[in-house]
């Protein structure tokens, strides 16, 4: 009887949460679900059903939407990478034991405090295109190392905007996949380490053979969180780029569709497809993680 008053309370207890998440998140899904199948356009709301009408006009002649799709596969394949090499490199360095490291340690992660607009407009100035008597930012300071090979128009050129883009979100999320890896690398027993170095074998061969295996649960969680992170990207293209037909993204589209032009449809189409593509990366990853935690 005890037992079964505790469940209840437990319930009530969380029940205001529930009900907030069932209403202001499954809820809002759905309403956006059903304006995406609608011919709203205008202030004034239509709720004409046009089945997949929204959708079958992003995926053809829709020279925007096709930028976006093209940006948002360039910046997430750099950020990824990026971040995992820079964070899995950090890892290494701070598991070498080296004095000082909780210090060392603070300032990668340091950058994760700091909000994308702030990281934004910071390297939005470092990476000013501006060339002659204007130079600011890394050029100027290529100019002052007399590396002027080195001076680029960074966002100001369409074909490797979105890679630029992709620099900040490196710089201020390796902290967070170092703080993984780390993790990750503190886990494996030192006995295999020294077994294998009994056996002749190489730091390298050690790190390849032993190290890299055992990190990649560490490397898939990382890559899922990092990939579904890449695919909302908003705020900080707006810090560096600003509004660019270029360097636009879905999360862009969406917000100038929606708000800007009044395509209540389209934008919402728009935003669901966003979802289906985070849901794509972040489903898989929960069920086989909550079956693996069954099996144990």
């Amino acid at each position: 009887m005890r037992n079964k008053k505790e469940k209840w309370l437990a319930f009530l207890l969380v029940s205001p949460s529930i009900l907030a998440v069932a209403v202001f998140v499954y809820g809002f899904i759905g309403w956006t679900t059903r304006v995406s199948l609608t011919a709203w356009k205008g202030m004034i709301p239509d709720y004409t059903f046009v089945k997949l009408q929204n959708y079958i006009e992003l995926f053809t002649n829709n020279l925007r939407f096709e930028i976006d799709i093209r940006n948002t596969l360039i910046f997430t394949v750099i950020f990824v990478f990026g971040t995992l090499l820079l964070g899995l490199a950090s890892a290494l360095l701070l598991d070498q034991g080296l004095r000082g490291e909780g210090i060392f340690r603070s300032l990668f992660i340091f950058p994760m405090a700091i909000s994308y607009i702030v990281t934004g407009v910071v390297w939005r100035w470092l990476m000013n295109p501006a060339q002659g008597s204007r130079l600011s930012g890394l050029n100027l300071l290529f100019h002052t190392l007399h590396l002027d090979f080195l001076n680029s128009l960074y966002t100001a050129t369409p074909e490797w905007g979105m890679a630029f883009i992709a620099i900040p979100a490196i710089w201020q999320l390796s902290g967070y996949t170092m703080a993984m890896y780390l993790a990750g690398l503190r886990a494996i027993p030192d006995e295999l380490r020294e077994a294998a170095r009994v056996d002749g074998a190489t730091e390298f061969e050690i790190f390849r053979y032993i190290v890299l295996p055992l990190l990649r649960p560490v490397t898939l969680s990382a890559m899922i969180i990092l990939g579904h992170m890449s695919l909302k990207t908003f705020d900080l293209v707006i810090a560096v780029a600003g509004k660019q037909l270029p360097l636009d993204m879905p999360s862009i589209n969406m917000w100038q569709t929606t708000f800007d032009a009044h395509l209540y449809g389209s934008g919402a189409a728009i935003s669901i497809l966003l979802l289906v593509s985070t849901a794509v990366l972040i489903v898989p990853y929960l069920f086989f993680s909550l079956r693996k935690e069954g099996q144990h």
